[in-house]
């Protein structure tokens, strides 16, 4: 097999190659690697975290890019092993600042390029696409892309020649050995590098703690099928617009029971878009209708097929469950399912989701009641499989909270990996190898950066203290006039509260506080030089003394003392 050369290989100006992660070690989210030697750095995928419960107004959480910025002078390229969010999802922002060549496979390069013409970015990018199996050579690196099944098709891990020796990155994957659409993973692959020696493997921990093997996606087409045959009416089926192997298996079981199929959601339309024009998914003809041909089709001859799963406020199975969808409406005898997991936070969301639609009158299923899903990632079995097959030297667990990547170490051990072979990274950590040896070194600037409409970082962990206060008990603001060239009050205090209500008992408590308010307001006037913002300091602190004995909570105070 003759290598693509993409880039002059070039011999190291040094003999270590560094793995720096920037991100998604030690959590679910922020997928961010580097592999890099003293000339040369790639990125390993660029992903994106969706916002915990106390980021108040906060849209997407993207990785600190500080480490590239410092060396942007030899950024070299970016590697997309698959095209999740938590693995594409801050590509456009990366781009912005630092423009580079992209690698990925044809859905992931599909998937991205949506997103760049979002951001405006798509004319200006440099998109590649893989071949796999067919070498890739970039500076004193050698990439060869082997497929691996996950919930979504085209995903790949890859063996990478270094200076210093094969490095196996598992990408995101399971062992299934019949998989609804793409190849089954390339086991042979792993173990002809195996053979030849592995330096390090680095696998994906999501599933360590399951015992034995995942089920094959191809089974939950049989729960599917009798859930569908069974179903009087309508069936609405909410899943992940990513999950093209789902949504191929729901297409086949339509045709087969006689039902056409909607698809509803923005994301949804767009990923079936690109899933047919890739040929990954194939609906035959008049299978597919529009939204406009509910209305004349009997209830028990569609699927509507919809993103949701999550209970996502705005999503489209939110506002049907809500009766706030312009063309859909829960009908008695519906029957909704849920083909996804609860994805843990969401737990709330989603359960509000099925008690609305169960008020409305539908049945739904969800993963409490049948198995209706099943992951994209490993277990037990399939991870220690990888590591007999590729027989590493080091061990460094990666994709995973910190419970994933110890519990990934424990299964290392119990294959024979030798205590010294286990490294243990985490975010802003760096493993060198040199002279055939590894180590984790020190750290290095990580964080996360707040992405808030169109704000990129200027959200502080400030801003957000702030919002959870405001959120959790309220505001009060303090409002008064004064003439310092007179030394009196020209209005009387005024104050203003949100976020909370006071019992008819309480209602005394603003009278008092306007009191204590005019009080200093009154004593600073006749004081020479006053410095107001000082003034308004001590109104604060008094005024939250006293709302917090009437009514033990603190409210946030605004002073404000107009002078004129």
């Amino acid at each position: 097999m003759t290598p693509i050369f993409l880039m002059d290989r070039e011999a190291p100006t040094a003999n270590w190659v560094d793995l720096t992660f920037l991100g998604g070690v030690g959590e679910i989210g922020l997928n961010l690697m580097t592999v890099e030697t003293a000339d040369h750095l790639v990125v390993v995928d660029a992903g994106l975290m969706f916002p915990e419960d106390h980021m108040l107004g906060i849209d997407i959480v993207i990785p600190d890019f500080s480490y590239l910025r410092e060396r942007r002078d030899k950024l070299t390229a970016l590697i997309l092993t698959h095209g999740h969010e938590d693995h594409i999802g801050a590509v456009p922002f990366l781009l912005k600042e630092m423009p580079l060549p992209v690698y990925g496979t044809p859905l992931t390069l599909a998937l991205l390029r949506e997103k760049l013409r979002e951001h405006g970015l798509l004319d200006e990018a440099d998109l590649r696409e893989i071949q796999l199996r067919q070498p890739l050579v970039l500076g004193p690196f050698e990439f060869e892309f082997i497929p691996v099944p996950h919930s979504i098709v085209d995903g790949v891990g890859f063996a990478l020649r270094t200076p210093q020796g094969v490095l196996i990155h598992s990408g995101d994957f399971k062992v299934d050995q019949t998989p609804v659409v793409g190849a089954a993973m390339d086991l042979n692959r792993f173990a002809h590098y195996g053979e030849q020696g592995v330096l390090a493997l680095l696998s994906d921990s999501t599933n360590a703690e399951r015992p034995g093997y995942t089920m094959s996606e191809r089974e939950i087409g049989a729960t599917l099928e009798d859930f569908i045959r069974e179903a009087p009416g309508r069936v609405i089926i909410a899943v992940f617009a990513s999950h093209i192997p789902r949504l191929v298996q729901i297409v086949r079981l339509a045709a087969k029971h006689g039902r056409k199929v909607l698809f509803n959601g923005k994301s949804m339309i767009t990923n079936t878009r690109l899933a047919k024009e890739l040929g990954y998914l194939e609906i035959p003809p008049g299978l597919e209708i529009n939204v406009g041909d509910l209305s004349q089709l009997p209830p028990a001859e569609t699927i509507i097929v919809t993103t949701g799963s999550q209970g996502e406020p705005m999503s489209a199975l939110a506002r049907i469950a809500l009766e706030a969808h312009k063309h859909i409406q829960i009908r008695k005898g519906d029957l909704v399912i849920l083909s996804s997991k609860f994805i843990p936070g969401n737990e709330r969301a989603i359960t509000t989701v099925i008690n609305n639609l169960y008020r409305l009158g539908a049945e739904v299923v969800y993963q409490q009641v049948a198995d209706i899903h099943v992951s994209g990632h490993a277990s037990q079995e399939e991870l220690k499989l990888l590591m007999n097959l590729t027989r590493p030297r080091y061990f460094i667990p990666i994709h995973g909270e910190m419970r994933h990547l110890i519990k990934h170490t424990h299964l290392a051990r119990a294959v024979g990996i030798p205590e010294e072979g286990l490294l243990l990274a985490k975010n802003g950590e760096q493993v060198r190898f040199e002279d055939g040896d590894a180590t984790i070194t020190g750290g290095v600037e990580v964080g996360r950066v707040f992405v808030d409409g169109k704000g990129v970082g200027d959200v502080s962990r400030i801003v957000l203290r702030d919002r959870r206060h405001l959120a959790g008990d309220g505001l009060v603001i303090a409002l008064v006039a004064v003439d310092p060239s007179t030394g009196t009050i020209a209005s009387e205090p005024d104050l203003i509260t949100r976020g909370f209500t006071l019992e008819e008992e309480q209602a005394p408590l603003l009278e008092q506080a306007r009191k204590v308010f005019r009080e200093i307001v009154e004593r600073s006037l006749t004081e020479p030089n006053q410095d107001w913002l000082e003034i308004q300091a001590q109104a604060g602190k008094a005024l939250r003394k006293l709302f917090f004995k009437a009514l033990e909570r603190r409210p946030m105070i605004l002073p404000l003392i107009l002078t004129l």
